[in-house]
């Protein structure tokens, strides 16, 4: 059995941030997820605003709510 001792890091394989691993554990086994698009989009200000005051991943949530109503219309 590996002990922490025997772990070597280096600038090639540093230590993973908890979030990496959570990452890695959390998307075992499931579809890879593909990339995003990155675009520029107008917003109404007024939307966009009451999107941000609702704290962060507001953009998570603007691609929540459009995939939503991407596959109502299906």
């Amino acid at each position: 059995m590996l002990k922490d001792r025997d772990i070597k890091i280096t600038a090639e394989h540093p230590e993973l941030e908890i979030s990496q691993i959570v990452r890695g554990i959390v998307r075992r086994g499931l579809h890879p997820i593909a990339p995003k698009a990155s675009i520029s989009l107008r917003l109404d200000a007024d939307v966009l605003e009451w999107f941000k005051a609702r704290g962060r991943g507001y953009q998570t949530r603007m691609n929540a709510v459009l995939r939503a109503f991407k596959e109502a219309s299906l």
